[in-house]
């Protein structure tokens, strides 16, 4: 039994001042809302604040690995990210080859079987994947872009590469259970009968890097695509004559969107503006993380093979163009309450209830009684002071990192 006495728990619906939070077997056992003996306790964790583990639904990377670099990159991952908070993840992976592809999910399924102990947890992944549009790939290799045609080949759209679209459509019926979320462009042929295919799979679409319509938009919602990827990004701005893609998403209440909270990707006015039409619970607060991600301002790393460099929120291709982000979601979440006007409770609700709930995870991303206890300690600057996973503890700060208060166990 762990029990955390004296922080301020960041609840569902409000904050519990000098609150105890009890963990017994993998569970939040008990919250109570006076703190007992934390003012004599010397493992009170006073003017800190509690928070559910985060839940980052689009994520490339972090420190250095990408999901499709050799090796168990995803479990790599995954040792790391409870440093900045992260207790659940999905793997998320730019357009590739069906080979690069069935290496990663193989690793997604073996880290998802057999978890290892102080990393966070391993959710299907998210295929950002091959079917989107060459003219708003960003920095997706265009050459690995195939049409959204089930039947036939699947014509190569561009590039040389020697796979058609069945190859990659065999890894992801093969690999079903491995996949939470495939990104595609709806405008694409056959868009709509590809959403029908993974919906009939278990697996939810998103709508992203897209020229498509207001109307495209819409018919893939009616479709059954239930989120948008990164909005705002690669897709055509929001115009009041041609709302496109963007204003189909804003008016749907059944899309819940994810948004990239570093600042750079989407200005804080837009933030508050989409917080305010969507709500915090169909609004999910991403990092886009790449391997570039916690790296020193200047350094190199890779994103699907090509390389990347770090700058001090955003990550860039050589040629400049903008490939990702550099933040964690901690960081996102201090954005969040700090610069873009959200309070604790909404900014937990998109780092972390929003994201459970859309990924179908009952009991998690809240502080609740009988919810797993995934959660994490902040200071009074909203920096990672430990971080537990199913009731384990997953990263303590060192004491070089700055004081940090110890829980009790009993």
């Amino acid at each position: 039994m762990i029990v955390l006495t004296g922080a301020d728990l960041v609840l569902p619906d409000r904050i519990l001042a000098a609150a105890t939070l009890t963990i017994d077997e993998g569970r939040i056992v008990d919250i109570k809302a006076d703190s007992q003996s934390a003012g004599s306790s010397p493992f009170a964790f006073h003017d800190h604040t509690i928070v559910p583990g985060f839940i980052d639904v689009h994520v490339h990377g972090v420190s250095g690995t990408d999901t499709l670099d050799e090796g168990d990159a995803v479990r790599r991952i995954a040792e790391v990210l409870p440093r900045f908070g992260v207790t659940s993840f999905c793997p998320t992976t730019v357009a590739c080859a069906p080979a690069d592809l069935r290496r990663v999910l193989d690793q997604v399924r073996h880290a998802r079987e057999s978890p290892q102990t102080a990393s966070a947890r391993v959710l299907p992944a998210h295929l950002e994947s091959n079917f989107i549009n060459p003219d708003y790939c960003g920095a997706q290799p265009v050459t690995c872009l195939r049409a959204a045609v089930r039947s036939g080949t699947g014509q190569v759209l561009t590039g040389p590469a020697a796979f058609t679209t069945g190859d990659i459509l065999d890894v992801i019926e093969a690999h079903a259970p491995d996949i939470a979320v495939v990104t595609l462009a709806p405008e694409l042929d056959g868009a709509l009968d590809l959403i029908a295919w993974l919906q009939s799979r278990g697996i939810r679409v998103s709508l992203g890097h897209s020229a498509a319509t207001c109307e495209q938009g819409l018919a893939a919602i009616a479709a059954g695509a239930r989120r948008a990827t990164h909005l705002f990004n690669r897709m055509p701005p929001l115009h009041h004559r041609e709302p496109g893609l963007v204003g189909a998403v804003l008016q749907s209440d059944e899309v819940a969107v994810e948004l990239i909270c570093d600042g750079v990707h989407v200005h804080p006015a837009l933030v508050r503006m989409v917080v305010a039409a969507k709500k915090p619970s169909r609004v999910m607060a991403i990092s886009d993380g790449t391997a570039a991600a916690a790296l020193t301002p200047g350094t190199s790393a890779r994103l699907g093979g090509r390389t990347i460099v770090a700058a001090d929120t955003c990550a860039r291709l050589q040629d400049g163009t903008l490939a990702g982000s550099t933040i964690t979601l901690d960081e996102a979440f201090r954005r969040l309450t700090a610069t873009m006007g959200v309070s604790l409770v909404d900014a937990a609700t998109m780092c972390a209830t929003t994201p459970a709930r859309e990924l179908g995870l009952v009991g998690h991303g809240v502080l609740s009684e009988g919810a797993a206890a995934d959660l994490v300690v902040l200071d009074r600057r909203g920096t990672v002071v430990q971080t537990y996973v199913s009731g384990r503890l997953a990263y303590a700060r060192r004491s070089h990192e700055g004081n940090s208060a110890m829980a009790t166990s009993v």
